[in-house]
């Protein structure tokens, strides 16, 4: 089993994802985008797993700094190139776990995510 968890430590989102992932006893890897970075070979995976307009956090502080310009001009191309140089701007948690793909967290999301098989 490999858990990978995406985001930024000082989320408030991760925090609760964390003490969840501990207190469920689940291993994971966590990959702070501010520290160990992204690249374009991962965001297009991310991508491609699921959807630019997904991954874009439009309730975040990143998002809404952007101008009227960027929001309405939002496509494929462009919002990649805005998520690789703002990677805060992507909705977090991404969590990448057995090959599967999910955004954000919700307890009862992650329940069904790593307990669906007991």
């Amino acid at each position: 089993m490999s858990t990978i968890a995406y985001g930024i430590k000082n989320c408030d989102t991760i925090k609760k994802m964390k003490k969840w992932l501990d207190a469920e006893n689940i291993p994971y890897n966590f990959h702070d985008y501010r520290v160990d970075g992204l690249d374009a070979a991962l965001l297009e995976t991310f991508e491609a797993q699921l959807g630019w307009e997904a991954m874009v956090n439009k309730r975040g502080t990143t998002y809404r700094q952007l101008s009227d310009e960027q929001k309405a001009g939002l496509n494929r191309e462009t919002a990649l190139a805005l998520l690789l140089e703002y990677p805060a701007m992507i909705k977090r948690p991404l969590l990448v776990h057995n090959d599967s793909y999910h955004l954000g967290f919700k307890p009862e999301q992650y329940q069904a995510i790593f307990h669906a098989h007991q």
